[in-house]
């Protein structure tokens, strides 16, 4: 079957897979700081630099993509399923008109709550890897560990804390962005367009990476140490760190968030309109 041929929601699922591809492969080094800064041992104030000095010293330049294998698995499918998830809901219940705001919000917060609970096997692989304390030789291998030791359960800890971190995130980003689209003057035909969406989409990034930080940290720690459950994960952060460990990592996050989502978000609408499809 040609790809023209293709249902629209498998066109925005390919569109979305081909889009966090190129954001993985570019952002994955700040991902990996995020996690190690996140879940260093005590309360002393360790920089990102610092972190990226000791990664390349240690584990050499290649080490700051430790943890790409689970990030591909995680991403591709991952964001494919969030994209063709909020088109067909999109197509769904706004065929004729734009989302309002609070509806933007439910429509980008419930194609994340889709992606977030099938993806998240491997977002807990993902986050072993990176933080540094596993050893797992392959994804394929560390669900067959999990699952040997822990049981499928803990493929699944830290549930609670990734949907409070990423439906919100999800659900205000699109928000943002379509805000903040529709106050601009018209530009989708012309050679502006991807500058103007992307600009967009950094803008919205930053303000909801800030606002959804505290949930990163705490999901984090679930994830890592899947003997903890989310409320004791926020007891022990606040106990370690005070108020400012729920923001330990947020440079890197916010800087990684936001460029993925602002080049996901850019690549998939550009993909979009290529299709002659109303991203």
């Amino acid at each position: 079957m040609e790809l023209s041929l293709a249902h629209p929601a498998i066109k925005a699922f390919l569109c979305g897979s081909l889009s966090g591809t190129c954001s993985t492969l570019l952002f994955q080094p700040l991902d990996l700081v995020k996690t190690r800064l996140q879940t260093l041992p005590g309360s002393g104030r360790v920089g990102m630099v610092t972190v990226l000095q000791s990664v390349v010293r240690t584990e050499r330049l290649l080490g700051l993509w430790r943890g790409v294998s689970p990030s591909f698995v995680r991403t591709i499918p991952g964001v494919g399923i969030y994209f063709s998830t909020f088109y067909s809901l999109k197509q769904h219940f706004f065929q004729d008109r734009d989302p309002r705001a609070l509806e933007a919000v439910v429509l980008g917060a419930g194609a994340r709550a889709v992606a977030g609970v099938v993806m998240l096997p491997v977002t807990v692989i993902k986050t072993r890897f990176e933080c540094g304390r596993y050893r797992y030789s392959s994804v394929l291998g560390a669900l067959r560990c999990v699952c040997r030791t822990e049981g499928p359960a803990a493929l699944f800890s830290g549930l609670v804390a990734t949907l409070l971190r990423d439906v919100p995130f999800s659900g205000l980003y699109v928000m943002f962005y379509s805000q903040s689209k529709a106050s601009l003057p018209t530009v989708s035909a012309s050679p502006c367009a991807p500058v103007a969406n992307f600009s967009c989409a950094v803008l919205a990034g930053v303000l909801v990476s800030l606002i959804t930080q505290p949930a990163d940290v705490v999901k984090t720690h679930v994830q890592v140490c899947p003997e903890l459950r989310t409320p004791a994960a926020v007891t022990l952060v606040f106990k370690e760190h005070g108020l400012q460990g729920f923001f330990r990592g947020a440079v890197p996050r916010a800087l990684r968030r936001t460029m993925m989502a602002a080049m996901a978000w850019t690549v998939y609408e550009q993909l979009m309109a290529q299709f002659g499809l109303k991203a």
